[in-house]
């Protein structure tokens, strides 16, 4: 949209009755009709500037029309007036909807302190324009990656909550909810209503989205309206909402229905359905193709099943007429003679080994008994003990008069030593 410019430039004296800040006070205030005669001054020296809009409300009163115009991606508006001289100037069909672009210079009224813009020419925006920047806006969402198949969101097999957002008591509310119901009697909807057309279908829409984007139940959401001409379409290329179905965190379906000339809402939604109809065959399961695919299912796994039953079964028979199953009493005949042979080889092994071991013992017990100091007194040998019972084993130990314990083979005698004897020849055993 141009820019207002003033006519006077800055550093240009105001007019002379203009009001100032230090010409006021709350002891010295100045009037109302002073401040808006100011106010109709500054606005008088705004050039003329052409505005796009749309028009929301068009009234004729007394051979002038009222009308106001709103902002195409926003909702900013104006109101404008024509005067009655103006009239014969400006197409004769211009209506509530329309897409225009008009001449105004900006008008403040100093009676009622209204501001408005009066309008010297006006004319409607061709369809033409329309759909080359809508093009370029294709375009520009394009390269952003908001078409881009990766961000589309797949659709919930069965949604617990479908959520439908399209004109109150319309062909295509019916169309959705008559078809989505054939194919699953328990479908259960969240309708939100909205102006499918006009000035309101973007905001409605917008906000309709929203509330059924925030509730958790609703696990995919439906646009829908019946087709329509391009020029009715237009709100659903509005870059507001695509940018909001882009956003959103639920699956949204675009069911516009217009083959030609499609909206952006096409390129941006998860899925693009043809028609409301498409939309609900395409969201919802058939109840009646799922039995028959569970029917086919069954049949499916029970035919596997009976498969590998048989062949079980025949790998069992095999098994059954293998000789060793079909008569085992000579196989076991043989295999328990073959096991009474391996025991009594390990009886005859075990009772030589223990006759072995046996004499073994009594070798060694014969030679400990050879050994051991009882066997030795039983010879007719003696120990000799000093006090205290430390054996004698040096003579000069024993010096005279030394008592000493001689122990026998079957008993013990005191005696005392009468000191070393020179060696001779050893005494003779008795």
């Amino acid at each position: 949209m141009t820019v207002f410019e003033a006519s006077t430039r800055p550093g240009e004296t105001p007019p002379a009755d203009a009001v100032a800040p230090r010409d006021s006070s709350a002891d010295a205030p100045t009037s109302v009709a002073r401040l808006n005669g100011t106010i109709r001054d500054f606005v008088a020296r705004w050039n003329t500037v052409w505005v796009e809009g749309e028009i929301t409300s068009w009234n004729v009163r007394g051979g002038n029309i009222f009308a106001r115009l709103k902002d195409t991606r926003s909702d900013a508006q104006i109101s404008i007036r024509v005067w009655s001289s103006v009239r014969p100037r400006i197409p004769g069909d211009l209506a509530v909807g329309d897409h225009v672009v008009a001449a105004v210079k900006a008008d403040y009224f100093v009676k009622a302190g209204d501001f408005s813009f009066t309008v010297s020419a006006m004319k409607h925006v061709g369809l033409g324009d329309q759909l080359e920047r809508l093009e370029k806006l294709r375009l520009q969402l394009r390269q952003e990656g908001l078409f881009d198949p990766a961000r589309k969101k797949r659709l919930p097999f069965l949604p617990h909550v479908i959520g439908l957002i399209t004109g109150e008591r319309s062909d295509a509310e019916k169309d959705v909810h008559r078809n989505a119901e054939l194919r699953w009697p328990q479908v259960r909807f969240r309708t939100e209503y909205a102006a499918v057309q006009g000035d309101r279908c973007v905001p409605d829409t917008l906000a309709a989205l929203a509330r059924l984007d925030a509730d958790p139940d609703v696990d995919v959401i439906i646009i829908a309206r019946g087709g329509g001409d391009p020029q009715t379409l237009l709100g659903f290329s509005d870059e507001r909402l695509v940018r909001a179905v882009s956003a959103a965190s639920t699956p949204v379906v675009s069911a516009i229905g217009h083959e030609n000339d499609r909206p952006l809402l096409d390129d941006v939604a998860d899925l693009r359905a043809s028609t409301p109809t498409d939309a609900a065959k395409r969201v919802v399961p058939d109840v009646s193709e799922q039995r028959a695919l569970i029917a086919q299912l069954r049949s499916r796994a029970t035919s596997r099943l009976t498969q590998r039953l048989s062949h079980d079964i025949a790998q069992l028979e095999q098994l059954r007429s293998r000789p060793a199953l079909r008569s085992p009493d000579p196989i076991i005949e043989s295999r328990s003679q073959e096991v009474w042979l391996l025991l009594s080889r390990g009886r005859d092994t075990i009772t030589r080994q223990h006759d072995a071991a046996g004499r073994a013992t009594s070798e060694l017990r014969a030679s400990l008994r050879a050994l051991s100091p009882a066997a030795t007194l039983a010879r007719g040998y003696a120990i000799a003990h000093l006090e205290g019972g430390v054996i004698l084993r040096d003579a000069a130990d024993a010096p005279a008069g030394s008592a000493l314990t001689i122990t026998v083979d079957r008993g013990s005698v005191a005696a005392r030593s009468e000191g070393e004897i020179a060696e001779g020849p050893a005494p003779r055993s008795g």
